[in-house]
């Protein structure tokens, strides 16, 4: 008989466990590009042919039921120039700001930074981090000096509710901020899962002057990003696969 106190794991919580530990776990020696690999991954699959974007009918080879099939022998090439991009700026010793806030992308941008002890943001963008980045890294400092104040019980002198407070406010600031925390000067290039989504940080980064490499659907116009990457921005296999490139490229330089 069963035990009634067995725990039961949804796949989505299956799925959520291998998001968080992938890159971690991930076996660069083993990562090849191939166009095999990434049809396997679906990275071909755009969005429906009447949203396509005019501005990426050259990364299009075909349509096939009314979708967009992406010509992954143009996502190779983009995706090699993006990899020697990425290699430059890791060996510049500048950071690499992983940016990713839609559902299918969130673990995922935050489990590579991690692993590469990159920064990243996961949440909405917040306002000003480029423009305004002297104000957002007061804020960070703000955040790190007060979390070594609670790691070192500092907080004691305070009264429980205060203590309360404070703990509050910092859970929210890390949430906002934490992945941008550590990062002292602006990044070298920004790396976003998805245009439409990350358009925010974007177009910030294009008024600083920051290089953008980011995933290009179909339904999107790429013009404005320095190195696009057509692939499909929706499935998590494709936004893996892709992550892994880059992850694997930042690793070993």
């Amino acid at each position: 008989m069963q035990n009634s106190q067995t725990a039961v794991v949804s796949p989505e919580a299956i799925e959520k466990e291998e998001q968080k530990s992938y890159f971690a776990t991930l076996d660069v020696s083993k990562i090849e590009q191939s166009l095999e690999e990434m049809m396997r991954a679906g990275v071909h699959f755009g969005h429906q042919k009447a949203r396509r974007n005019p501005k990426m009918d050259e990364y299009i080879f075909t349509t096939r039921k009314g979708i967009n099939i992406i010509d992954l022998a143009k996502t190779q090439e983009k995706i090699k120039e993006a990899i020697d991009f990425l290699v430059s700026v890791k060996k510049s010793g500048k950071a690499i700001l992983f940016v990713g806030t839609k559902i299918q992308a969130k673990d995922l941008v935050r489990d590579i930074a991690t692993s590469l002890e990159m920064p990243f943001v996961s949440e909405r963008w917040l306002g000003g981090t480029f423009t305004n980045f002297k104000v957002i890294r007061g804020r960070t400092r703000y955040l790190v000096d007060n979390e070594g104040m609670l790691a070192r019980g500092e907080f004691k002198k305070y009264t429980k509710f205060e203590q309360m407070r404070k703990i509050e406010e910092l859970e929210k600031m890390e949430k906002r901020m934490g992945g941008i925390k550590n990062m002292a000067d602006l990044p070298g290039v920004v790396f976003a899962a998805s245009i439409k989504e990350d358009n925010l940080a974007i177009t910030e980064a294009r008024k600083m002057g920051i290089p953008v490499i980011a995933i290009a659907d179909t339904n999107i116009d790429p013009s404005g990003v320095d190195f696009p990457i057509p692939a499909n921005d929706d499935a998590i296999s494709s936004l893996r696969l892709i992550l892994s490139y880059a992850y694997k490229a930042i690793k070993e330089a």
